[in-house]
């Protein structure tokens, strides 16, 4: 695979390489499974643009176009002066390469119920949430194409992969060789059950979290019931955590009629003594949940489409489900006896990596909750914090003021007076309680603000302890 590797960087088969190549008109329309203007953009037979056709396009091509160690890798078949890849091998963002079964299009015969998905939009939220703290032991849960360890690689000094699929566990070994990752301890088996008994710093999982009545393909559901599958990883993770190990998912959960999608995630929280951060990225309702997932397996157009479509939807009817939440759930083992967890939705545009601050979010949330004496904390601003003030043309006072974060997640929240004025004081140096009583003379309010009321705007990262 060396010989290999070094033939795909020469050739510029690398992100940056394949974006150029394509140019964005190509580029776009591939993103809508459009083929022909990347064809269009790759005809000619020069290196860049074979491998592109062959590799990512998963077409055919004339085998004078391909070098030797493309026709030697093993990952081609060769048909008379015709090759064809029996393989997705796509060039990832940390300079690696990712191998994966190839991508099924609208009239492709059906998956293989073993098929190994490559990386893709999920792959890459995953990767931009987990923790960029170096740790000891790293493990990938359900490792699929192997994506995950591409970027605990020289991050953890230990690695373990795991996943049910015999497949995906030797194509990701092909992804790491290919990578120039050596000496990760892959595994097959289900859930925990490869690594019973063990413990990491680190645990991350894109899991087949799709909610479905099927679960025929494995890399994308388990045919548990409901959102069973999600709930279960997060309960078992905490037991496989060391002091101060942290844990970061991907997951699907129900809407159910009567229930509060919060308090149905906060209770798969409730008995992990972890303390946990769970946010709600994106919801659907049912038909366009199915929707999506049957586009994802290519049956839009098949004879089966409107059945399995008909079933789907009852299967969610028969459960009450008004809709599904996408998002992430973060544990991390405090070893706190009183452990906090925190359930929100945030559909706005984030800082990206979250993994860069991931931790102080936690410290934050952590920190509001089991501080007893706020009147003694010196609080400090936080950086890039925003004073938006909204009132009428020469009014005296504003109608609104805004605080607003420029970094991280962005948050912005409605204030009085008291907390705006301790948003412009607050550098560390002075208590909270006495700064409180000046801002209260200041504003002119007979009544002092209570410093537990500012908890809220310490727990969401306005103020830093």
């Amino acid at each position: 695979m060396e010989r290999l590797r070094d033939h795909l960087h020469e050739t510029g088969y690398t992100i940056d390489g394949v974006r150029d190549r394509l140019g964005d008109v190509a580029a776009s329309a591939l993103a809508r499974e459009e083929l022909v203007p990347a064809l269009r953009a790759t005809a000619g037979g020069e290196p860049l643009g074979a491998l592109i056709r062959l590799w990512w396009l998963g077409v055919a091509v004339p085998r004078a176009w391909l070098a030797p160690a493309v026709l030697e890798s093993g990952l081609v078949t060769v048909a008379g002066e015709q090759v064809t890849a029996d393989v997705h091998l796509q060039p990832w963002e940390t300079g690696g390469y990712v191998v994966s079964d190839r991508k099924v299009r609208p009239g492709d015969p059906a998956l293989r119920p073993d098929h190994v998905v490559g990386a893709g939009g999920a792959s890459a939220n995953l990767a931009q949430l987990v923790s960029r703290r170096p740790v000891g032991r790293a493990l990938d849960l359900g490792t699929g194409c192997g994506v995950q360890v591409l970027h605990l690689a020289g991050r953890a000094e230990e690695i373990v992969a795991t996943d049910l699929n015999p497949r995906a566990v030797e194509l990701a070994r092909l992804s790491w060789e290919l990578s120039g990752v050596r000496g990760v301890d892959a595994r097959v088996g289900s859930m925990f059950e490869p690594v019973r008994d063990e413990l990491f710093d680190l645990v991350v999982a894109n899991p087949p979290f799709v909610i479905s009545p099927a679960g025929n393909l494995t890399y994308r559901e388990t045919g548990e019931d409901g959102d069973a599958f999600c709930r279960d990883l997060v309960r078992q993770a905490p037991r496989h955590l060391t002091p101060g190990g942290q844990a970061h998912f991907l997951a699907n959960w129900l809407h159910v009629e009567g229930e509060d999608w919060r308090d149905r995630v906060g209770g798969w929280l409730a008995d992990t003594d972890c303390d946990a951060w769970v946010v709600e990225r994106d919801v659907q309702d049912p038909a366009e949940y199915v929707e999506l997932w049957l586009r994802d397996a290519a049956e839009q157009g098949t004879p089966g489409y409107a059945e399995h479509y008909d079933r789907w939807l009852a299967w969610f009817e028969q459960r009450k489900v008004e809709a599904v939440g996408f998002g992430w759930i973060t544990l991390r083992n405090s070893g706190a006896l009183d452990p906090v967890v925190r359930v929100e939705r945030l559909t706005h545009q984030v800082t990206l990596p979250v993994g860069d601050y991931v931790d102080d979010v936690l410290d934050s949330i952590a920190a509001a909750h089991r501080v007893q004496d706020l009147n003694s904390a010196c609080l400090r601003t936080a950086d890039g914090l925003l004073d938006e003030r909204i009132g009428l043309p020469g009014a005296e006072d504003p109608m609104r003021i805004v605080l607003r974060q420029t970094t991280g997640l962005r948050r912005s929240r409605e204030v009085g007076t008291v907390e705006a004025a301790l948003a412009g004081v607050c550098d560390g140096e002075l208590a909270l309680g006495p700064l409180l009583n000046v801002i209260a003379e200041l504003v002119g309010n007979g009544d002092i603000p209570h410093a537990d009321a500012v908890r809220p705007l310490i727990a969401e990262g306005y103020f830093h302890l």
